[in-house]
């Protein structure tokens, strides 16, 4: 798929999935949204036939599930590979054969995602520093969460010294991060939540690294 004409197509249960929208039409590019399908977030805990569930033909190129119940977002993977479109299912519950990462900060880049593959999923930055070298003077996103975490924190981060915006930057993007904060692992005692931070203050880390 190239990256100029990626359509998408969404599927949320009533409005979980509208800051992310929100981000990607803020932040993308070569992106648009094909379709916004809500299903109901009242259900039965077990769903005999969700195929009742999604009459609606999908029409983008690609497929983002925020579907919380797990027979629905099952079916609908499975409806997408049938159909040969690639869908995105972040989450802690890993979905085969969908791209599952625990956030949507924590999916790697691909091609096979078009335009959201390259420009959302795992945060990227490059960064200006102050001559001396010890004062972030400007930043970057050149890959970020759809949710906007990784742009949103830019004003708290450009005029800080290097150490500080270590040492906040994880705290700042939790502050916009859409992770459920009770999904802890009980083996790790972390969550989605602690991921998305960490995985934003390594983007800095390496940025800095290089800059």
């Amino acid at each position: 798929m190239t990256s100029a004409d990626t359509a998408i197509s969404i599927f949320q249960q009533t409005g979980i999935g509208e800051q992310k929208i929100k981000g990607l039409l803020e932040y993308g590019q070569h992106i648009t949204i094909a379709q916004i399908i809500t299903l109901p977030t009242a259900l039965p805990d077990f769903i005999e036939d969700p195929e009742d569930y999604f009459s609606e033909a999908i029409t983008g190129n690609i497929v983002l599930s925020f579907i919380k119940h797990p027979d629905l977002a099952d079916y609908l993977v499975s409806l997408c590979n049938s159909l040969a479109i690639p869908v995105v299912a972040s989450g802690p519950r890993t979905i085969q054969g969908a791209f599952s990462p625990i956030t949507c900060c924590g999916l790697p880049a691909t091609d096979e995602l078009g335009a959201y593959g390259t420009q959302f999923g795992m945060p990227e930055y490059t960064v200006k520093l102050s001559e001396d070298g010890n004062v972030i003077t400007g930043l970057v996103v050149t890959r970020g969460a759809s949710c906007g975490a990784t742009w949103l924190v830019l004003p708290k981060l450009i005029g800080q010294t290097k150490a500080r915006a270590l040492e906040i930057i994880a705290r700042e993007v939790q502050y916009h991060c859409q992770a459920d904060p009770s999904a802890f692992d009980p083996v790790s005692g972390k969550s989605p939540l602690h991921f998305a931070g960490n995985v934003h203050t390594r983007a800095l880390t390496k940025a800095l690294e290089q800059g």
